[in-house]
């Protein structure tokens, strides 16, 4: 896999529908690819239309060990819908351990530093774990979601993971997401029904007021450009 390969699937791919690029890579791909699940609307839009391509699909979810009550109802009700089990890929017990010692519960409110270690243990190296061995990722990343994602491109090489990215809702706005997610049934978390249009771990995720950025409740304490916790990057 290399960069060059990158361009050129951007090429190909820049006239195709979602369901053509996620075709696409499931034929190609079929024993080296895998959707990244947070549970969110988008990634659960993807769920749905990976597994009716393909009911062996791989998707992986990352429990951080502080989830919302509401993610996991709807990671069980993913699982009965579509009579599966996701893959869920947890933080290195003993990491976590030393992370209570040298920081505290709650040491991500401190510093951008603290609050990046703990997306490190809790998300980044699990996230290692579950892409290792795989060619192509995708994602449910939407250019619209934040100023950090704008310049996203459908097909890109993340240089954190060594791998093909794929963002196939990458051009998607909200209105898509939802629609889709009611004509089809798909299971959603309902804090979405909450003013929660991104969620994340428990202590680090609020709800927006009208008007604000639908990123505003990730972080909430951090300026704008500081919002990623490294699991997308360059």
């Amino acid at each position: 896999m290399s960069k060059e390969l990158v361009e050129k699937l951007n090429l190909e791919l820049k006239d195709k529908s979602t369901n053509e690029i996620l075709e696409y890579f499931l034929k190609n791909y079929k024993n080296t690819s895998a959707l990244s699940s947070s549970l969110a609307a988008e990634d659960q839009v993807l769920t749905d239309i990976i597994l009716k391509k393909d009911k062996d699909a791989r998707i992986f979810t990352l429990d951080t060990g502080r989830l919302h009550p509401e993610t996991y109802d709807v990671m069980d009700a993913t699982n009965l819908k579509y009579n599966i089990k996701l893959d869920v890929y947890f933080p290195n017990v003993d990491d976590v351990q030393n992370l209570y010692k040298t920081q505290g519960v709650n040491g991500q409110y401190e510093s951008i530093e603290k609050r990046k270690t703990c997306c490190g243990i809790r998300k980044i190296e699990p996230l290692k774990r579950a892409l290792k061995g795989l060619d192509i990722w995708f994602t449910g990343l939407r250019a619209a979601q934040s100023v950090t994602r704008t310049q996203m491109k459908l097909i890109e090489w993340d240089e954190g993971f060594n791998i093909i990215k794929v963002n196939a809702l990458i051009d998607w706005n909200e209105d898509d997401v939802w629609s889709y997610i009611k004509e089809n049934n798909v299971p959603y978390n309902k804090l979405h029904d909450q003013g929660f249009p991104s969620i994340g771990c428990a202590p680090c995720t609020r709800a927006v007021q009208d008007g604000e950025d639908i990123r505003a409740g990730r972080w909430w304490w951090e300026n704008p450009e500081h919002k990623e916790c490294g699991l997308h990057r360059k």
